[in-house]
């Protein structure tokens, strides 16, 4: 039996108790593989990461990424959170302050995606923000085989609630393919549920199985998007927070925004109908009318550590 560190932090928000909850292991050598898994279900966050020294010198940690249910290739919550955990606790060493205290820290996080890009904004040498800029740009996928008024009955919702015509849902994939539900109003993305019975029929095992159901009518002044997401297939109901899905979002927004070139931004709300308020903040780059960077940011807050016992 060896017992390992552990970080806990909230993500997406400057709040205790908001955002999306994120378990760390900064230092995951000896950690045996078979119990990876398992660890990600005993702390059943949506989840939870495990920091290795990196294969290629040039670049910061490795980095593997777990929900309760399965390894994941890339996810935005864990890897802004892993950042801010590195930089909390002095693992990563912050760049000198400019005049104004602020100081940028560029590292790269090996994932299995590939190599992902995290810039980590502090004040007075404490970070308050992190930003990852995508390894794979979001690709667009073939679009779900059923009709409107049938998907609309997957999410308990009504035909007339989605948006249809240029935004008829689509999946985009950074990593993880997300469908995503445009729909009219704030009180139908409150409204939306999953029928389970009814996605085994229709989504399960494609590219349209994880949702984000999102409408441009946010809650609160300076912000853009109200958004919910549904990951049935990894074993997440909810999830309050999801960087992968705003960063794919943020590619479906700018590929319907009229603007050719410059950099989009959107401040997303998620969370809200959990009790667990989460703000992501996205961008995307455009030349000629062609998105060619995408970008997640938001703020962390560190919660607590401990040692977990792990078997040999």
């Amino acid at each position: 039996m060896k017992a390992f560190r552990y970080l806990t932090l909230d993500v997406f928000t400057a709040t205790p108790f908001g955002g999306n909850q994120l378990a760390v292991f900064p230092d995951a050598r000896g950690i045996p593989e078979r119990h990876l898994q398992a660890i990600a279900r005993e702390f059943n966050f949506s989840e939870t990461t495990f920091v290795h020294p990196p294969d290629d010198p040039h670049h910061t940690r490795r980095v593997r990424i777990f929900t309760p249910g399965a390894e994941l290739p890339f996810a935005g919550h864990p890897t802004v959170g892993t950042a801010h955990a590195l930089a909390a606790t002095g693992q990563l060493a912050l760049e000198s302050p400019n005049a104004d205290g602020v100081s940028l820290t560029h590292l790269v996080l090996e994932e299995l995606v590939g190599p992902v890009p995290v810039t980590v904004r502090a004040r007075g040498g404490v970070p308050e923000f992190a930003q990852l800029s995508v390894a794979k740009l979001p690709e667009l996928l073939e679009p779900p085989r059923p009709e409107p008024a049938v998907l609309a009955a997957v999410f308990s919702l009504r035909t007339d609630d989605l948006v249809l015509g240029d935004w008829m849902p689509s999946p985009v994939s950074s990593g993880i393919p997300f469908l995503f539900v445009p729909v009219r109003t704030r009180d139908a993305v409150r409204r939306a549920r999953v029928r389970m019975d009814l996605w085994d029929t229709w989504l399960r095992g494609s590219p349209s199985s994880e949702i984000m159901v999102f409408a441009m009518d946010a809650e609160h002044a300076g912000h853009d998007v109200r958004a919910r997401v549904f990951v049935p297939g990894l074993d997440i109901p909810e999830d309050p927070a999801t960087g992968s899905a705003c960063a794919s979002l943020a590619r479906y927004l700018a590929d319907r925004d009229a603007r050719a070139d410059g950099t989009l931004r959107w401040t997303v709300e998620q969370g809200f109908e959990m009790g667990r308020p989460s703000l992501i903040e996205a961008e995307a780059d455009k030349m000629a009318g062609r998105v060619t960077q995408v970008r997640v940011g938001g703020k962390s807050v560190m919660m607590g550590e401990g040692t977990l016992t792990v078997p040999d």
